[in-house]
This record gives C-alpha cells, structure tokens and sequence, in this order.
C-alpha cells in the first residue's frame, strides 16, 4: 500500500483537497465527506496512469506539523 499526504482546505462553501507528492493531484467537493471521495478517486487514477506509463511511483516526501507560537 501506498500512502500520501493529503493537505485538506475548507472555504466558504467547499472543501478542497490536494496531494504535495502528485502534482496536479487535487479535487473539491461540497463537503468534506465528499471532497475525501473524491481525492481518493483522483490519487487512483493519478497512481494508475503513473503504473500505465511505467513510471515510478513518487516518493512521499511531504509532512505536515502544527507549531506552537
């Protein structure tokens, strides 16, 4: 199994969702349910094409931490 980061942002009236480590790699939705949906659909089409093409899959160099100020 492979797994990425995914870095998930609300607006006023969406969800929005992205992967730092497939570019490109991004989805909305109305709410975070959906948006959650609709990024895992993205990344599996995203990783299919990249097996497809017979590339490597990217490494997952992206983290994410809270720091206190």
């Amino acid at each position: 199994m492979v797994r990425y980061l995914v870095v998930f942002e609300r607006a006023s009236d969406k969800y929005t969702a992205y992967v730092p480590d497939l570019p490109g790699c991004f989805a909305a939705g109305g709410t975070l349910s959906e948006v959650k949906e609709n990024i895992r659909k993205v990344i599996r089409l995203n990783v299919r094409g990249i097996v497809q093409r017979g590339d490597s899959l990217p490494e997952q160099v992206a983290f994410s931490e809270y720091i206190d100020i």
